[in-house]
């Protein structure tokens, strides 16, 4: 079992795909929004829910390959610490979608920052930086995505698998790197 966060405080809709595409790169892994006033992911279970009525057998492992999406469901990361848990322990990864507003604590954590000219983005590092037109070269540790097509961020979007690409290749990266 492995879990990672991801954090963008800079971008909302970054912040929606870097969880999903983390996870596509992981191959199978569950992506469980733990932000409650995030506009929610598609798909039937929500994390509240899951706290609510308890997690079953089936909740807690995959039963295909692929992504899974738990939406939040109105509930904080610490009320459902518990189920959190329980998740994690059964399947092999496992992404939780965190709140822009504050920098969360007590796991690892991946920040995510599009990488624009200027002082608009505060760097931190390490992080992950999604590339737009401009070039811009950051000191190591940072991890510099390139530009992703649209196709394969609809496809995220849309709940779909998508095709192979330099961007989700560089995501793999991202499992491998020491977070704090």
């Amino acid at each position: 079992m492995t879990v990672l966060g991801t954090w963008c405080p800079d971008d909302v809709v970054l912040g929606t795909v870097a969880p999903l595409a983390l996870a596509a790169a992981a191959g199978t892994a569950l992506v469980i929004d733990v932000d409650p006033d995030s506009d929610a992911y598609p798909g039937a279970g929500t994390l509240a829910a899951l706290v609510a009525d308890g997690p079953t057998r089936i909740d807690l492992r995959p039963v295909k390959r692929g992504v899974a999406v738990l939406a939040n469901g109105g509930i904080t990361a610490d009320d459902a610490a518990e189920v959190i848990d329980a998740l994690a322990a059964g399947w092999p990864r496992v992404v939780l979608r965190h709140p822009a507003r504050d920098r969360p604590a007590g796991h690892r954590v991946v920040p995510v920052h599009p990488l624009v000219p200027g002082r608009l983005v505060e760097p931190t590092q390490p992080a992950v930086y999604q590339r737009g037109p401009w070039v811009i070269h950051l000191p190591p540790p940072a991890l510099v995505l390139p530009r992703v097509r649209p196709g394969t961020v609809r496809c995220l979007l849309e709940g779909r698998r998508p095709g192979p690409s330099r961007w989700l290749r560089q995501w793999r990266r991202v499992w491998d790197l020491p977070w704090p």
